[in-house]
């Protein structure tokens, strides 16, 4: 059955591990990258600020002008640190396409790492929320399929689970790569995460179906692109209830023939309290896990749905 995970590599923002790289010398440790994520993840620390060439402390930045294109700025000496930050952002960039990173987590709110609604002060001297740290818009722009966040909405359990969800998808794609670059890879790959696509996008389903099914003859690498580039949009949609429910019917119905009747109706019952709120979703994962065993259900067996991130997690514990 499905359910090992080797370490997912992850870009991070250097203070969220506790290092005191901040502009007053502190850090902004968050306990659960570190101590529990940590546990299942190798971090790649960057600090933007810092390995440009400024030191520990130093003088706080902001983001001024256009919020599409902002300048960054020293607060009191009204320093540009604009091209000292993108110079050595393109040389970093160069450096991290060898890492083989499956995600990024940054720092909110920060002129450099933000990656939503970052304050950039406009003349007035009154911010607009619009902006996006300059190191982050890099990043981002150079790694348009990465799964990143920031530590801040990680709090929100939907937000958090997505994430995770997408960085070890991101994982697995770069085993499958590494291990079995072919078309019976690719197969099986889609094959072993269509019900986790389904639960997120049925059009993705459909049409990441189509794409594998109608590959024969064509460049496998152009093939690849098209997936991925369909791929992680689609699994960046929220798994809505709905959805769920909606796999989990289709999961239920491979075991008609062998569910007793007191089984069946645990089963309905088990899905319409999923359905109302009532229980999160790992209570119905782990009943059909439970007749997966049982019942020797081989196929989804390998289905990546039923185990998506470690159960350690508990991400899918969340009404």
């Amino acid at each position: 059955m499905v359910g090992t995970f080797d370490k997912v590599r992850l870009g991070i923002s250097t203070c969220l591990l506790g290092e005191k790289v901040r502009y007053d010398g502190q850090h902004k440790l968050d306990t659960f990258l570190r101590d529990t994520l940590g546990r299942f993840v190798e971090y790649v620390p960057v600090c933007p600020e810092v390995e440009c060439g400024l030191p520990i402390p130093r003088e706080a930045m902001r983001l001024e002008g256009d919020p599409e294109n902002p300048r960054l700025m020293t607060h009191k000496t009204r320093r540009d640190l604009t091209e000292m930050q993108q110079a050595w952002g393109r040389r970093r960039l160069k450096d991290l396409e060898s890492e083989n990173l499956d995600g990024y987590i940054f720092k909110s709110k920060s002129p450099s790492s933000g990656l939503f609604r970052v304050k950039v002060y406009q003349e007035s001297g009154m911010p607009v929320k619009q902006g996006v740290g300059i190191w982050a818009k890099m990043f981002t722009e150079k790694f348009p399929l990465l799964p990143v966040e920031e530590e801040g909405r990680l709090n929100d359990p939907v937000l958090r689970e997505n994430f995770i969800e997408r960085i070890f998808v991101m994982r697995r794609w770069r085993e499958m790569l590494a291990e079995s670059n072919t078309r019976g890879g690719l197969v099986d790959f889609h094959t072993r995460h269509k019900y986790l696509i389904l639960a997120h996008s049925p059009k993705a389903y459909a049409d990441l179906g189509r794409i594998v099914a109608g590959m024969k003859g064509l460049n496998l690498a152009d093939v690849q692109k098209e997936y991925l580039a369909i791929l992680m949009p689609a699994l960046e949609l929220e798994a809505t209830v709905k959805k769920n429910v909606n796999v989990l019917q289709h999961l239920a119905g491979y075991f008609k023939k062998q569910l007793s009747g007191d089984e069946k109706k645990e089963m309905t019952e088990v899905l319409a309290e999923y359905a109302r709120g009532s229980i999160p979703l790992i209570v119905p994962v782990t009943l059909i896990r439970h007749y997966v065993r049982k019942y020797g259900e081989s196929y989804l067996a390998d289905q990546w749905y039923l185990h998506p991130h470690p159960l350690e997690l508990q991400l899918r514990n969340h009404a």
